[in-house]
């Protein structure tokens, strides 16, 4: 599954690696609940949707 992020303050949407991720998510969430929210995002972003965590949006490469 390739998942893209963009930032609030950015226009394009850019390939992110698992690694990168968790680093992205633990700077909005915290480390403690790091992994558990990717794996929310993984499940949801499935069905075509776009999923926001503070300031970045996550969706699933068409």
């Amino acid at each position: 599954m390739k998942i893209q992020t963009q930032y609030s303050y950015e226009k394009t949407w850019t390939d992110t690696n698992e690694n990168d991720l968790i680093k992205i998510i633990s700077e909005e969430v915290g480390e403690d609940g790091a992994k558990g929210t990717l794996e929310y995002i993984k499940s949801v972003i499935t069905n075509g949707k776009v999923i926001t965590v503070g300031s970045c949006r996550f969706k699933i490469k068409a």
